[in-house]
């Protein structure tokens, strides 16, 4: 590899972010394993330790930056010792079991299981309170964790009325907290207004206000980037008022798209870097408890967990309005406002996110086999333009579908 030590910054800054996909971690494996520790242990210094921020009513201090079950060794292991402290979709680990750190010293870490529906993708899949309680109870023997601190509802609810009629997920918490198996209860949650799978179905600021009411749940993860969200932003300053928990998720909005673009990149304000500046906003710009912000190598951890906790300066200002510019005119932000002109009822959000899988995070494999699942949706677009009104970046929809379709169908 080369060293980087030898690069203009700005050179370094594009080269670096461009290579990604390759990323450092993809060489650990073949280091020693003393240069790997090195690598790792030298990523985390540059980064030092997280803020923490209160989550919810438990009162827990979790790092305003959090992991993931699914994130690479190398970045996972020098985030453990930056502090972070909270891990989504912990159930993950079943597949080879939790970090030996995490096992170690389990009480310093907050770990979730992600459950979804049953029976059906999370548009058509039922809740089953048998089926979410064996689950649970099987994924902690595979992960060696003994609990779950957090017992999380993948995809949330389809709409309010769901929340008072279907408490099967509530009822398997309440019986796994009783055994001492799980500890808190929080969902992620997706839009579903104008989803032809989901009749009835209603946005995710709707739903999410409507659990702060319910108040059996702690805490929630929700879409959420740069671009106006009238909305979610007032969802949010209420659930800050009510001591309700907020992550956001989903949160580099055409971030991928950005750094493969060498002009975008050069134009960028001197000293800033796209995923830096991203987890700066998040952290001290928003009304947010907390993020996770998807990364591939040590390089774009470092660059993305040293901005956790910093006051973005007038050049991370800057760069924030023209990621706003570049997402607004490229990529969707999943509000599903388009969906309810649809006469096709084309699930467009589901689209468009599978796009983002494959053309931010570059997992072409993941982003296709979910868009089979629907049975290449985006071809059933007849070019209509009823969405376009109803787009509130004023994107052109049936483009974006032919788009997507052409990167996504086999």
């Amino acid at each position: 590899m080369e060293d980087d030590r030898h690069l203009k910054r700005r050179e370094f800054l594009v080269r670096s972010s461009a290579a990604v996909a390759a990323g450092l971690a993809g060489n650990l494996a073949r280091r020693p394993l003393f240069a790997a520790r090195d690598l790792i242990e030298e990523a985390a210094a540059k980064v030092g330790r997280l803020p923490r921020r209160r989550l919810g009513p438990s009162g827990r201090e979790i790092s305003v930056l959090i992991g993931a079950g699914d994130l690479a060794e190398a970045p996972a292991r020098a985030a453990i010792l930056c502090g972070v402290n909270y891990w989504h979709k912990a159930n993950v680990w079943a597949r080879s079991g939790a970090p030996a750190e995490i096992i170690k010293d389990r009480e310093a870490h907050y770990c979730q299981v992600t459950v979804d529906r049953v029976g059906g993708r999370h548009e058509a899949g039922r809740i089953d309170e048998e089926s979410h309680y064996a689950f649970v109870k099987d994924t902690l023997e595979t992960t060696g964790l003994g609990y779950f601190d957090d017992m999380q509802f993948h995809f949330g609810y389809h709409n309010r009325a769901e929340i008072k009629n279907e408490r099967g997920f509530v009822r398997a918490f309440e019986r796994l907290k009783r055994e001492g198996l799980v500890r808190h209860l929080c969902l992620s949650q997706h839009g579903y207004a104008g989803n032809v799978r989901v009749p009835g179905g209603e946005s995710a600021a709707e739903i999410l206000t409507a659990l702060i009411e319910d108040g059996l749940y702690e805490h929630a993860q929700i879409i959420y980037s740069y671009g106006h969200d009238p909305e979610i932003n007032a969802f949010l300053k209420e659930a800050r008022k009510r001591d309700f928990g907020t992550i956001a998720m989903k949160t580099a909005r055409g971030l991928g798209r950005m750094t493969q673009d060498r002009a975008f990149m050069a134009a960028l304000p001197e000293g800033t870097v796209p995923h830096n500046a991203l987890a700066r906003w998040l952290t001290t710009g928003t009304d947010l408890t907390a993020a996770v912000i998807r990364v591939r190598s040590l390089d774009e951890f470092v660059q993305t967990f040293s901005g956790a906790g910093q006051p973005l300066g007038t050049g991370g200002c800057r760069a924030i309005e023209m990621m706003t510019a570049r997402a607004d005119a490229t990529a969707c932000r999943l509000c599903t406002a388009c969906q309810t002109a649809c006469p096709e009822g084309i699930p467009i959000a589901e689209i468009l996110r599978f796009e983002r899988y494959a053309l931010d995070d570059g997992d072409r494999w993941k982003a296709r086999a979910l868009y089979q699942e629907l049975g290449d949706a985006a071809g059933a677009c007849s070019g209509c333009g009823a969405c376009l009104s109803r787009c509130p970046q004023g994107l052109d929809i049936p483009a974006k579908l032919a788009a997507a379709r052409a990167v996504l169908a086999p």
